[in-house]
């Protein structure tokens, strides 16, 4: 077997259900090790500033990204500028976006004196990783890796540019250029994580080591949410900001409260929590429970025969509270944005230092060194 030919199956069976259960598993025993000894763990997570961010990063990342954070875990936050243009002929408003998204980090709790928050554009050695990355895997994993599949697909009819087809490979570069050893992911990222580790792995066994006692590189493991957050938009569907259905951590009460009051429901007054049959109720009630810290069944419980208008009032004052305190933190950051632009640069300079040396061992390793 050569080292091209087990990708296919690693992809495969990050998928399968017996992988995702000792994925489940491993994923358990690291919170236990973070929780006694968060030092030696770092964590690459982020974001891609197509839009600005909303609850549904709220509630599914950044939420559990500060509680890391808070733990102790060395943490890498990622604004993947460069990556807004793997699928579109444009970046839009991206500055406006980088230092509202930079707001939003800082506000939600994350320590800018502490946690690395950068931007792809700014650290070149992370974006050269790709060179050598590139030459470790081929143009068929790459067409049959999730990520790029279900990418390529929201995309319509558009062809499928280099950058496209190379995204697994700049996401892997985003992750070991830090030498992160955890990253919190849902279960359909793990093909993707499984990649990053091939070209880990490939890496050691094509050029070797620096140093003998360890790989360049290492293993990067899933951090799996023990309840997935699953978020649907106002309108039922998918969550997108092109769909004008979600709901921004920027906006004022008033605001949330509108969109909520012209969320989907349904005709039975009788409130259940039931994602399957009643998707925009139950997106709702789930909704409320996030921000309650209560379960969806109890939510759905205690509105009983409200109806739609009780449940819309409780998920707006609940949603609302539990928001305050962020968006009045936001707003006192976003008033500032010299300090956004000062957080930005120092991460940056951080990010850079990092990605230096991991690039210098690269080269090293590769015998580049003249």
């Amino acid at each position: 077997m050569t080292e091209f030919e087990d990708t296919g199956e690693a992809l495969a069976l990050a998928d399968s259900e017996a992988s995702l259960a000792r994925t489940q598993r491993r994923s358990r025993e690291l919170e236990t090790q973070i929780a006694a000894r968060p030092e030696q763990f770092r964590m690459l997570t982020g974001d891609r500033p197509t839009g600005l961010l909303h609850i549904g990063h709220y509630f599914g990342s950044i939420t559990n990204r500060v509680r890391l954070f808070d733990l102790g875990v060395d943490t890498f936050i990622l604004i993947a500028d460069y990556q807004v243009i793997t699928d579109r002929d444009g970046v839009g408003p991206i500055a406006d976006r980088v230092i509202n998204a930079v707001a939003d980090y800082v506000a939600a709790g994350l320590d800018p004196a502490k946690a690395t928050i950068f931007t792809h554009s700014a650290v070149p050695a992370l974006n050269q990783l790709m060179l050598p990355f590139l030459s470790l895997v081929t143009e068929a994993e790459l067409r049959r890796n999730p990520t790029v599949k279900s990418e390529l697909e929201a995309t319509g009819d558009r062809p499928m540019s280099g950058l496209l087809l190379t995204y697994p490979v700049h996401q892997a570069a985003d992750i070991l250029f830090c030498k992160a050893n955890v990253v919190p992911v849902g279960k359909d990222q793990l093909p993707h994580l499984e990649q990053t580790r091939v070209v880990a792995r490939r890496f050691d066994e094509r050029y070797g080591r620096v140093d003998p006692a360890r790989p360049v590189f290492p293993q990067a493991e899933a951090l799996l949410a023990e309840r997935a957050v699953t978020i649907l938009g106002l309108d039922g569907t998918k969550m997108s900001k092109s769909k004008g259905n979600v709901i921004e951590l920027g906006m004022d009460a008033d605001t949330t409260a509108r969109l909520i009051k012209k969320a989907v429901t349904d005709s039975d007054r009788h409130i259940t929590y039931d994602p399957d049959a009643r998707p925009g109720v139950s997106n709702l009630v789930n909704l409320a429970a996030l921000a309650t810290g209560r379960t969806p069944e109890d939510v759905a419980a205690e509105i009983g025969d409200g109806g739609a208008g009780t449940l819309k009032k409780f998920v707006t004052e609940a949603l609302n509270e539990r928001l305050r305190p962020h968006r009045e933190k936001r707003a006192e950051l976003m008033a500032d944005p010299a300090y956004l632009h000062a957080v930005l640069r120092q991460g940056n300079e951080k990010a850079n230092a990092v990605a230096d040396q991991t690039l210098a061992e690269v080269r090293t390793a590769m015998q580049m060194v003249y």
